[in-house]
């Protein structure tokens, strides 16, 4: 840290633009572990400034996306009753409601020489950037402005005032030298100045820039340490002059790794889901996302995979960032999520997949919780994310579809699968009621295959598949218990008696 003795302040500021993207929800997570495992305070402000692009109700969407993941943040903007609201002694915390603040900032760099005012029209920046193109430079501006008098200085400005319009303010960026990025995760990065844009400050709608704002806000809330993508590692050392010309100490900076596709390309829409409402729709816990989440760019250096937040807070360090790009590889969340599942309760799962269910066309009000919880303990292992369940569990629901053709083990023929049900049947009226539980149920039927010299596969495959109408499905007696519990043993008989009519 810059002041060892500060104490460690973080903050996520995202822009309220629509849906929350994995990328903020990952920016977010390590701002609030890193501040939580320092003992720190974490803040959320909110950075409209490009009004422009503001989404209505985002500040909510992503104020409750973050809290079903499990980001609380300490301070900043909060949801109160449902109504954005503010918490803390550095307000506000919505960007433009600081306007105000932004412009006398402005006006001290102005007067200090370390600002200016540029009157220069789109059309003549166009042309500028055409130019510099086709010479194949960088595009940068040409500091026509920052060369005027003071008294063309007062002249434009008069002139601007006449029509009603405001020029634009840019930052003085020194010609001679260079800031080097001391950033604790990519290491030491140098900048000769003269690469470096006199980059716009205060736009001519008023509003600050994100350069701007983002020092300015910093510098007030106290902020210690910025965590944020490394897309703008490039505008950071701008960021320590801007720091420099206030006479501000700059804060500490890390940059994230990009998440990448699996073939190395930059996440985005296009390639398919990338928002956490995306994955929290599809059925994945928002503990598993968190989990998955904190493993994008961070690695604990150990075996451990599956992390609870306080594990996670507990654990956590910006030393181990990575600098490479991170994969989003979306079969290792299957995994993981899985791995979440299966950590709950029958009953805690079935009230999470009952919403799926009902989507799917089943009436959960109209079975058994006795059934209901059966289904739930047999498919819960298969299980990746909660929707799976629509495709995995309709047949317990419903008389399956399926060809006749399946029901025919590999070893016999359709007459062999007939004759084979058509015993099954009458194995089963033998039985009682209490013997329709899964290992009694498995027990009595292999005794009764063996006893009658039967080729196990040519009496279970066809009772599956009868059960089922799916060719890979849970076993036979495992089904036989559960379906019984839904209408007894004329459920399950009606179901074989379907497939033997389909054999016939």
């Amino acid at each position: 840290m810059n002041n060892p003795s500060q104490q460690v302040r973080t903050r996520f500021a995202p822009s309220p633009t629509g849906e929350v993207h994995i990328g903020s929800i990952r920016t977010a997570l390590f701002s609030y572990l890193f501040a939580k495992h320092n003992g720190g305070v974490s803040v959320l402000r909110v950075e409209d400034t490009d009004q422009s692009r503001k989404v209505e109700g985002a500040i909510e969407n992503m104020i409750s996306v973050m809290s079903k993941v499990g980001i609380e943040f300490d301070e900043g903007v909060v949801l109160k009753d449902g109504e954005v609201a503010q918490a803390g002694e550095f307000g506000p915390y919505i960007q433009s409601q600081r306007l105000n603040l932004y412009h006398t900032q402005v006006k001290e760099l102005i007067a200090q020489k370390k600002a200016y005012y540029c009157f220069c029209s789109a059309e003549r920046l166009a042309e500028l950037r055409t130019e510099q193109t086709a010479l194949k430079k960088p595009p940068m501006y040409d500091k026509l402005c920052r060369k005027l008098s003071d008294e063309d200085i007062e002249a434009k400005l008069n002139e601007f005032e006449s029509v009603g319009k405001q020029p634009v303010v840019r930052q003085v960026i020194p010609e001679e030298g260079k800031t080097v990025v001391k950033d604790l995760v990519y290491g030491e990065i140098s900048y000769d100045h003269e690469l470096l844009d006199d980059q716009v400050l205060l736009k001519s709608d008023g509003f600050p820039t994100y350069h701007l704002a983002v020092v300015v806000d910093d510098h007030f809330m106290e902020i210690s340490h910025v965590i944020r993508g490394e897309e703008w590692i490039p505008s950071t050392p701008k960021h320590i002059l801007l720091f420099q010309a206030f006479g501000w100490e700059a804060p500490n900076f890390a940059h994230l790794p990009l998440i990448l596709n699996p073939d190395k390309t930059k996440l985005s829409k296009r390639q398919g889901d990338v928002t956490v409402e995306d994955f929290l729709a599809k059925g994945y816990l928002p503990e598993a996302l968190l989990n998955f989440v904190a493993l994008l760019g961070w690695n604990p250096k150990t075996e451990q995979e599956i992390f609870t937040k306080e594990e996670l807070i507990q654990q956590f360090d910006l030393e181990k960032v990575n600098k490479s790009g991170a994969v989003f590889d979306i079969e290792k969340l299957n995994w993981m999520n899985g791995m979440y599942l299966r950590e709950l309760d029958n009953e805690n799962l079935l009230n999470l997949v009952s919403p799926f269910l009902e989507q799917g066309g089943v009436k959960i009000a109209d079975y058994p919780n006795e059934f209901l919880l059966a289904v739930i303990e047999i498919e819960k292992e298969r299980l990746k994310v909660l929707s799976q369940i629509v495709e995995h569990a309709s047949f317990y629901f419903s008389q399956p579809e399926y060809d006749a053709s399946i029901l025919v083990w590999k070893k016999a023929d359709s007459a062999d699968a007939k004759q084979k049900l058509s015993a099954v049947i009458e194995f089963l009226n033998t039985l009682s009621e209490t013997d329709f539980q899964t290992t009694i149920v498995e027990e009595k039927l292999k005794a009764w295959i063996a006893e009658n010299q039967y080729d196990t596969g040519s009496v279970l495959w066809p009772l599956r598949v009868s059960l089922s109408g799916l060719e890979r499905s849970p076993s036979p007696f495992e089904l036989i218990s559960a379906l019984y519990k839904n209408g007894g043993l004329s459920n399950v008989i009606s179901r074989i008696q379907t497939a033997i009519d389909k054999l016939s």
